[in-house]
């Protein structure tokens, strides 16, 4: 380890500053451009000793768990709080511009649609049981240690007021010392808390992890390892104003108003179209308000999520016919002549993108296109080949889902 002075030029895409060195770049998390700063250097890593000059965009961090002033952040949930505002909008829209740069894509790049405190509805909390305590929290950056959180404000109000629930709950969950995971979803029905990589419970256990729920309100739901505990109340999310139940630890947007930003900006897109294909459906975030305006053919590979989407569409008074195929669209995309009956196709993978899926669209006569992307590298890659193929990129609009960390997504049109 070296102690050195260096210079921030500029910011990565994982958010940390990058400093130029005689020995190559050097990553400094919590430091932002133009700051002098000191650090204790690793290779190619730096940490934070000292701010000699720092820089006019740095702000005090909202958090108590963030970090001492901002330098070095403990908690893992977040890596950008120490930003103010509008620098840190402008460097993740600024992200989508130079990913789609990296493959020669030059359209007009709307501004970012910004997210807020307190709009997560989806977190995924470290926990782990000591001798002493139940730890939930965040893991802490390039480290396994947890980080006991006591506020979290990029957390809806009732996902934090209920951390002694959630905590109780893992504490009757947890059969040894191993770390495990807790998602929580804020429902309208309450709580639903998917727990995982814990091990198998005795009876015993369980019944007693089954009375600890009963004895909380807001629950609605507890599952292990995907199974269903106890379900006091069925979980339910709304889409457009469909109802849905998602399945135990099922995909589900972060927060309610990015969901909504997108699915305006893709139905905006369909237009009047009147048979619409959904690709990587999920439970029916789109499926279910397109299906306000045409049939619909949804396509997921996940059962679960596909049979909710189903249920809903078929309770639900007033849409147009929705199908559904279950179907791994990475292994077996659509082909090209089943896209012939479709006027307008959606889709919206996971971090990997839709390669296969977008050699196979490009070569069809589908007029137009909404590509939703939690990734803008992958997005670039398959926005390319679409336009290859003939289509023209008519939009491109950046959401900021994930507050105070690097990760965008993306809404993307196109037509041919």
């Amino acid at each position: 380890m070296s102690t050195e002075t260096v210079t921030i030029d500029k910011l990565g895409a994982q958010g940390d500053g990058i400093a130029g060195s005689a020995g190559g770049p050097v990553y400094v998390p919590f430091s932002l451009p133009g700051e002098i700063v000191a650090i204790a250097r690793v290779k190619s890593q730096g940490t934070i000793m000292s701010i000699t000059t720092p820089s006019p965009d740095r702000q005090e961090p909202p958090c108590r768990h963030f970090g001492p002033d901002g330098l070095n952040g403990t908690c893992g949930g977040c890596t950008l709080q120490h930003m103010a505002d509008g620098p840190y909008r402008a460097f993740k829209r600024q992200l989508v511009i130079d990913a789609l740069r990296s493959k020669g894509l030059t359209p007009d790049v709307g501004e970012i649609v910004p997210a807020r405190p307190g709009e997560r509805r989806r977190v995924v909390f470290a926990a782990r049981k000591t001798e002493k305590d139940m730890l939930i929290g965040f893991n802490q950056a390039e480290s396994h240690h947890i980080v006991a959180i006591e506020e979290c404000p990029i957390s809806s109000a009732g996902i934090v007021a209920r951390l002694p629930a959630i905590r109780a709950i893992a504490a009757a969950l947890a059969t040894n010392a191993e770390p495990f995971r807790v998602s929580v979803l804020e429902t309208l029905s309450g709580l639903d808390i998917a727990v995982d990589e814990v091990k198998k419970l005795s009876d015993p256990q369980r019944r007693k992890a089954v009375e600890t729920v009963l004895g909380l309100r807001g629950i609605a739901r507890v599952s292990l390892n995907g199974e269903i505990l106890i379900e006091p109340s069925k979980p339910l999310v709304d889409f457009g104003g469909v109802q849905v139940s998602p399945p135990p630890g099922g995909f589900t947007q972060a927060t309610k108003p990015a969901e909504e930003a997108m699915a305006e900006l893709v139905l905006a897109h369909a237009g009047k179209a009147k048979r619409i294909a959904d690709l990587f459906a999920g439970a029916g975030t789109f499926s279910l308000r397109l299906a306000r305006i045409g049939r619909v053919h949804a396509v997921e590979a996940e059962a679960k999520a596909l049979a909710a989407l189903d249920h809903a569409a078929r309770n639900t008074p007033g849409l147009k016919p929705v199908s559904v195929e279950k179907r791994d669209l990475f292994r077996r995309p659509l082909m090209t002549q089943e896209f012939k009956p479709f006027d307008v196709v959606v889709f919206d993978p996971p971090r990997a993108g839709a390669e296969f899926q977008c050699k196979e669209l490009a070569r069809s006569a589908v007029k137009k296109i909404a590509a939703v992307s939690c990734n803008p590298l992958t997005l670039a890659r398959d926005l390319a080949i679409l336009v290859e193929g003939g289509y023209r990129i008519t939009g491109v609009t950046p959401i900021d889902q994930f507050l105070w960390t690097s990760h965008v997504e993306v809404v993307a049109t196109l037509e041919k």
